[in-house]
């Protein structure tokens, strides 16, 4: 049996400590912004048609989130990532490269 100070003790993690933070299978944060644009779109216009366009919108917006979402959990945050790092990308490979 191992001791309590030993290195090699194995800990379990908790399931809710390391899963992606999800609301309806798709990243929390776009649905909810997708569901407040159809929102106010919907008591913005007042209208029967702008109502089921609205509704319509937000389902066939939440089925890709929940495509993307399935493809890679954390896609959203590894996306803004990639944006924030592109001032910083260097257009050659290293700077001793010879053209």
């Amino acid at each position: 049996m191992a001791d309590a100070g030993d290195p090699l003790t194995r800990s379990r993690i908790h399931r809710a400590l390391s899963r992606p933070n999800h609301l309806m299978g798709a990243d929390r944060e776009l649905v909810l912004l997708t569901g407040l644009a159809a929102i106010i779109l919907i008591f913005v216009v007042l209208t029967w048609f702008s109502a089921l366009f609205g509704i319509a919108i937000w389902i066939a917006v939440v089925a890709a989130l929940r495509m993307m979402a399935k493809a890679d959990p954390m896609m959203r945050q590894i996306y803004l990532r990639h944006i924030g790092y592109l001032p910083t990308y260097r257009p050659t490979s290293t700077p001793w490269r010879k053209s």
